[in-house]
């Protein structure tokens, strides 16, 4: 293998989870709070969320005040607690296959740690990561701080040349940087031509597919 642990993030990358459960749960922000405007298409959020991201986009231009934003949290949290995303078709055997080879397995994600451990759980049941670092942390310790990158080198002795960051957004690639680790754009869970060369130029790999993936991990020489 060309590397011994790979730090996932969780959606978009792992599992489907924008389009059913992120979005909805925007749309339904949307009917209850601001029932006069215009919701935006997915496509759209896809684009919030990549630049000036989700947070800067309610906050800034859709201008929720803080009683909103908790409002927003609760509705969000509701839609997550009732649905399980579907994994990408591909990620649970890649990763069983790397774990049985010795590989590492991690999470870094900007979503709840508890609801990370449910969708794999009922999507890949074989699979444990061993480390996962979720919205839980206090901000300076999220991507796209080095933080989580650096607490699982430490905690497995891993090499940063051997340590591989798969993303679809810049926080993580950020964080793999910071962290003196390879990054990789998980291009598989939209086909947004802006986010896509942006993720080119800023990463090491761009992965329009998982069996992108595959190979980069099993096949290519580096």
């Amino acid at each position: 293998m060309n590397f011994d642990c790979l730090i996932f993030d969780h959606d978009d990358t792992c599992v489907d989870s924008t389009a059913s459960v992120h979005y909805p749960a925007h749309v339904e922000v949307m009917k209850q709070m601001r029932p006069n405007e215009p919701v935006i298409s997915l496509h759209t959020w896809f684009e919030k969320n990549f630049h000036p991201g989700i947070m800067a986009f309610l906050t800034q231009e859709l201008g929720l005040t803080k009683e909103e934003m908790d409002e927003e949290y609760r509705i969000w949290q509701e839609f997550n607690a009732e649905k399980n995303p579907p994994f990408y078709p591909g990620i649970p055997e890649l990763m069983e296959r790397f774990v049985q080879q010795g590989g590492i397995i991690a999470v870094v994600s900007h979503s709840v740690d508890s609801h990370i451990r449910r969708h794999y759980a009922a999507g890949a049941p074989n699979i444990t990561p061993q480390f996962i670092f979720g919205w839980e942390h206090e901000e300076e310790k999220r991507k796209p701080s080095p933080y989580p990158v650096q607490q699982i080198l430490a905690a497995t002795g891993a090499s940063p040349h051997r340590t591989l960051v798969i993303d679809d957004l810049r926080p993580g690639i950020d964080m793999a940087r910071a962290a003196g680790v390879q990054a990789a754009a998980a291009g598989w869970g939209h086909s947004i031509p802006a986010i896509q060369n942006t993720m080119r130029e800023i990463c090491d790999h761009y992965l329009p597919d998982i069996p992108s993936l595959e190979r980069l991990i099993f096949e290519e020489q580096l």
